[in-house]
């Protein structure tokens, strides 16, 4: 997923240069930037102009056309990832202490989906949250989650699972010690956890539909998006939950437009949101 990067003022890049980019990133790996913000692409774009030392963007747009190796460097710094385990405990608290007992009472299986989920954190951190506090309907194979991200090479790393400690700051120690494994400086999850995971390449630009879910989590993905897609992209999450299934966005955003008629506030502090 995209995350905003701080910088300075840089130049604009001209139209040109910029479709130019497009379609070489496109064609390199399907990654479009249409729907994307403008502001926040060109301020990554501009991290390789710079890293490249190439004088102008223009520039840097014909070293693009001549370098796989750079158009890796580029879709990398477009797709960066930062996240960790727990991040925002509060919501995970709410999760576990109230929202996911209800699906669990109410239906035999649940299935969770986590959008943007970089190396793997949230969706494990939700397979932690299900193993620790409901290990029985773990057991009895009721749950299922599964982990989407733009990126494939990241997700390559969230089936590895393996995480340096920076990662694992919010793990409480009893759950870093009966779930992890020290491999190296970096810890390693276990196996048990791991199996509940599933992962899957998925572009918000270009995905139609999902499957039925009765939980999504989509925290501090929207906002890279414009407005428009964003709508887009938050009915149909309405069209794949189940009636009373529950939408968690991130801090900074939240429902608009049409989408907002079609969920209730359950919680505005932690954005949970449940379909009618």
């Amino acid at each position: 997923m995209l995350n905003g990067i701080t910088g300075s003022v840089e130049p604009d890049i001209a139209p040109d240069t910029f479709e130019v980019i497009g379609r070489i990133l496109k064609a390199r790996s399907g990654f479009t930037l249409d729907g994307y913000k403008d502001k926040c692409v060109k301020r990554r774009i501009h991290i390789r102009v710079r890293a490249t030392h190439s004088p102008t963007p223009e520039a840097y747009g014909e070293l693009l056309t001549q370098s796989t190796a750079e158009q890796d460097h580029l879709l990398r710094v477009l797709t960066i990832h930062v996240s960790h385990f727990f991040r925002n405990p509060t919501v995970f608290e709410k999760l576990g202490t109230e929202i996911l007992p209800q699906l669990l009472e109410r239906g035999d299986q649940v299935r969770v989906l986590s959008v943007g989920c970089a190396g793997g954190e949230e969706p494990y951190t939700l397979a932690l949250l299900m193993k620790e506090r409901f290990p029985a309907a773990v057991d009895a194979g009721r749950v299922t989650i599964l982990g989407v991200d733009v990126d494939n090479i990241i997700l390559e790393q969230a089936r590895e699972a393996v995480y340096h400690p920076d990662r694992l700051a919010e793990v409480p120690p009893q759950l870093l010690e009966r779930h992890f494994t020290p491999e190296g400086g970096r810890y390693r999850l276990g196996n048990e956890v791991r199996s509940q995971v599933l992962f899957e390449h998925a572009d918000l630009n270009h995905r139609q539909g999902w499957d039925p879910c009765d939980l999504i989590l989509c925290r501090n993905v929207l906002i890279y998006f414009e407005r428009e897609r964003q709508e887009t992209i938050l009915n149909s999450f309405a069209d794949a939950l189940s009636p009373g299934g529950y939408l968690v966005l991130g801090k900074a955003e939240t429902l608009f437009g049409t989408a907002r008629k079609r969920f209730r506030t359950i919680c505005p502090v932690e954005r949970i949101y449940r379909a009618l």
